[in-house]
């Protein structure tokens, strides 16, 4: 490893990552001064960064699966981790998967900028593609206790893996993809795409090691699937679970145009306020293939279409932090210092309501 790329780099990320800690943390003083005028304290807000899935992932960390069978939609990539370093961090599975969120969280920083330098040689890009993606309005969950940070690492890891044809590298994010989240089997399509574009120009050896690249996410999350089988008798129930949550599957298109009737009806404070990130998101999506190879294209288009293919949007902004092609498309977009720079105010302004609506119980993330 190059330590003196690496302490570089780290520079460049660092700040960025502590300011959107800064911003979480001022979140949780609003969200308690908010807190102590109501009757009651929100539970959200007495677990701290262990909250919303973040509880989830702790129990699964104790227990195992076996305490609620809704769990299996949890995948385990993320709390078997924090079970295995837990004893580093005096037996707590609480604060390992904190610690661990942070720590990923850092690492995606640094990937992200090493390959937005490697597709477009642009340091000032790279940077402010760093600085959205911290200052993104659901990026709080890349500092709970959540499996996000992880698998985005995998994910930004694996494009620079197949865009460099690294693909034992490929092969190895793409099985902790598929380990750590159900979105982990997307990976293929865009590992299928870099794979086709070399395919005329590679050697057999490299042909062989990039099937086995597309096959990874799914080999990942196959051993879950058949260990779920072996434990439950059911290896859907990972994705059964999940539906039982977000309802239906609507077509995502119809899903936002009904959806703007929800902004001006009943449902205006609830999933009234995701129409407008869904919106922008879509503009994103469209645009990513303008400014960045198709891979980038699709697997950000994909995300998105899971995500506002269900009937619940609740989490609509998570799935968009995972599409983070959508964030690159936004740094190429913000080439004036002057847009970027009210940009990033907006960002943190969100990022800052978005936590605190969060540890008041009023948002889902």
């Amino acid at each position: 490893m190059n330590w003196k790329r690496l302490r570089s780099d780290l520079q460049v990320v660092l700040w960025p990552w502590v300011m959107a800690r800064v911003i979480v943390g001022m979140a949780f003083v609003t969200a308690t001064a908010i807190a102590d005028q109501m009757t009651a304290k929100p539970q959200q807000l007495t677990e701290g960064l262990i909250t919303w899935d973040g509880t989830w992932y702790r129990d699964i960390a104790q227990f195992g699966y076996g305490f609620d069978e809704s769990a299996l939609r949890f995948f385990p990539g993320f709390p078997l981790l924090g079970r295995f370093v837990a004893p580093l961090f005096a037996g707590s599975d609480s604060l390992a998967l904190i610690v661990l969120a942070n720590i990923f969280s850092l690492a995606a920083a640094v990937a992200l900028y090493r390959l937005v330098r490697f597709e477009k040689g642009n340091d000032a890009l790279a940077q402010r593609a760093v600085w959205l993606l911290c200052f993104f309005p659901a990026a709080f969950v890349l500092v709970f206790g959540y499996a996000e940070s992880l698998w985005l690492f995998g994910a930004i890891v694996c494009f620079g893996a197949i865009r460099s044809r690294r693909w034992l590298w490929a092969i190895i994010a793409g099985i902790v993809l598929g380990l750590t989240r159900p979105l982990g089997i997307v990976m293929a399509l865009p590992i299928l795409i870099e794979l086709v574009r070399v395919w005329p120009r590679s050697e057999w050896k490299e042909r062989i090691q990039g099937a086995v690249a597309v096959l990874s996410p799914g080999i990942g999350t196959g051993i879950y699937m058949l260990w779920v089988n072996n434990a439950y008798g059911d290896m859907w129930l990972p994705f059964s679970t999940q539906s039982d949550l977000r309802g239906d599957f609507v077509f995502p298109l119809w899903r936002v145009i009904d959806g703007f009737t929800d902004v001006f009806g009943a449902q205006k404070f609830g999933d009234g306020l995701h129409i407008p990130f869904a919106v922008i998101f879509i503009v994103l999506a469209v645009l990513t293939f303008k400014y960045w190879p198709v891979s980038y294209g699709a697997f950000g288009a994909v995300v998105l279409f899971i995500a506002l293919g269900a009937e619940n949007l609740n989490s609509v902004e998570r799935y968009g932090l995972n599409a983070f092609p959508l964030v690159l498309t936004a740094a190429v977009l913000l080439r004036a210092k002057k847009a970027e720079q009210l940009t990033l105010l907006i960002l943190s302004a969100g990022l800052l309501a978005m936590t605190t609506l969060a540890w008041t119980g009023a948002y889902v993330p």
